[in-house]
């Protein structure tokens, strides 16, 4: 079945994981002296979240039922590469800490992931994206300064009290090895403990420019993910874009699809709720109504099923009646029932939940919206020139 292929290849980030090849040994950070540096630069967001789907979890619920786990699937792996880019702004952060600094500074060295020189400079006073910040740390390849990308492999701003910041990457620029096939990738991370409205913490992860080919039906190009903290509480909104997926591959009319989704989960509990919409990737939709329930999963899913059932019966001759085509759909998309329920081992159910411990979390993602997809396909990032 085609659909049940789609859903399994949407979930594929083969490679993104290894998105920098930047020092990632964390161990013994908490003995490092950070100097000016900030020491944490992520808000963690529960297992039930950014797990990736433990094999036990993958039992089917129901005879011809589409797993619920594969419905959700992607949810997993996306929340996941944020975290692991956040993961990447700090595990440079720490192995820059080894320089010592403490105040401006200026210095060469050379990377042991491409043997090329990597020019370091910190200042201190700048602005940046319309806001004031106490230091800005960057990071290039030496030997192409010149470029139109001035060799810019990193940039960091932040504030020390309450630490803020935005880190921006370009892992080409960082590694030319590992990174050769990606030279446009970048990423950026925004970090607060100022917090906004209710949330006490937050972060916003983009990245952008990830390489594709005609053959990477289901490949990522941009995202965007906005995580708050809140006590106990992880709010989650966000958007992909991938513009080659499709549900029928003859169909080359209607590619371009936007993963779009709200969460929230228990830090305490590891119990979550999700709600998730596949929107056009150029739908300019600015309600929460258009993007989740017009284009909930389960609509997007069941119109596209529809249309490949029909077509595969009538190209032998068959008219199937609407309610033959009922009877097939429905059962099989059982799991998909908005909200999703989560806990520590994946998915529970959908639709209902299965308990009380899920009230206060349903209650919070009826506030949520994801971005506006154009806005995420169209996503751009950029260094401070």
């Amino acid at each position: 079945m085609k659909t049940r292929n789609f859903l399994i290849g949407i979930m594929a980030l083969a490679a993104l994981l290894s998105f920098s090849s930047c020092e990632n040994d964390l161990f013994n950070r908490n003995e490092k002296d950070y100097g000016i540096l900030p020491e944490n630069f992520k808000v963690d967001i529960p297992s039930s979240l950014s797990n990736n789907l433990k094999s036990t979890a993958l039992k089917s619920t129901a005879i011809d039922t589409i797993n619920g786990n594969h419905v959700y699937w992607y949810l997993n792996a996306y929340i996941a590469v944020g975290e692991v880019a956040a993961d990447i702004v700090e595990a440079t952060i720490w192995a820059i800490s080894t320089f010592n600094i403490e105040n401006v500074i200026s210095l060469s060295y050379t990377s042991e992931d491409d043997d090329r020189i990597k020019n370091l400079e910190v200042v201190s006073e700048v602005d940046f994206k319309g806001r004031h910040w106490a230091y800005q740390l960057t990071i290039t390849d030496a030997a192409s300064e010149g470029n139109a990308d001035g060799g810019i492999g990193m940039q960091v701003f932040w504030n020390q009290n309450p630490v803020e910041g935005i880190a921006i990457y370009k892992p080409f620029n960082l590694d030319r090895k590992t990174h050769a096939n990606a030279p446009a990738a970048m990423a950026s991370i925004e970090y607060s403990e100022k917090g906004m409205n209710d949330y006490e913490a937050y972060m916003i992860v983009e990245i952008a420019g990830l390489p594709l080919n005609a053959s990477q039906t289901y490949a990522l190009e941009t995202m965007k993910m906005f995580v708050g903290k809140k006590g106990d509480i992880i709010d989650v909104i966000g958007n992909s874009n991938h513009p080659n997926a499709s549900f029928n591959p003859l169909d080359t009319e209607t590619r371009g699809f936007n993963w779009a989704f709200v969460a929230s989960g228990n830090e305490i509990t590891d119990v979550a709720v999700a709600e998730v919409g596949l929107p056009r990737s150029y739908a300019s939709l600015t309600s929460r109504s258009a993007i989740l329930e017009d284009n909930s999963i389960k609509k997007v899913i069941t119109r596209e099923m529809t249309n490949y059932v029909v077509a595969a019966y009538a190209a032998v001759g068959i008219t199937l009646q609407p309610e033959e085509i009922s009877d097939f759909i429905t059962p099989y998309l059982k799991n998909a029932d908005a909200p999703g329920y989560f806990d520590s081992h994946g998915f529970v159910t959908g639709g209902a939940a299965p308990n009380g411990n899920y009230s206060e979390l349903e209650t919070r993602i009826e506030a949520l919206m994801p971005y506006n997809p154009v806005e995420v396909t169209n996503l751009q990032i950029d260094f401070n020139y």
